[in-house]
């Protein structure tokens, strides 16, 4: 078995999006309107609108409504995404700070809420 993507809902699909590109510098790939994917070496980031979602049954998923889960990306250089997302007024939840467990980590918050942790191993 191999972990293909997480998927996150959402009321706007192009505010998510353009988070998620200056977060990774990753340009996403749209795929249908409300529908996009920002697609990393390990794993895919999928964006869906509310609309879509409602295809695999109404009720499954509800956007902006995650309170359980936290989207983590491992990075060279944790200050400068800080600089970065901070510079664009994004919502910093914890400013870098090591951890117990060794790992510098930034948490944040995308325009939806969703918890996102930017870290960085120790020793790199």
């Amino acid at each position: 078995m191999k972990f293909a993507s997480v998927r996150v809902v959402t009321p706007d699909v192009d505010r998510l999006v353009m988070f998620y590109q200056k977060l990774s510098g990753i340009d996403a790939v749209r795929l249908a309107d409300g529908f996009a994917e920002v697609r990393f070496e390990c794993a895919t980031l999928a964006i869906s609108s509310e609309r879509l979602i409602k295809l695999f049954n109404v009720g499954a998923a509800t956007a902006a409504a995650n309170q359980s889960a936290i989207l983590e990306f491992e990075v060279d250089d944790v200050d400068a995404v800080f600089e970065r997302m901070n510079a664009s007024g994004t919502n910093i939840v914890m400013p870098t700070t090591v951890m117990p467990w060794g790992n510098r980590s930034l948490l944040l918050r995308d325009p939806d809420g969703n918890l996102v942790n930017v870290f960085s191993r120790p020793g790199r």
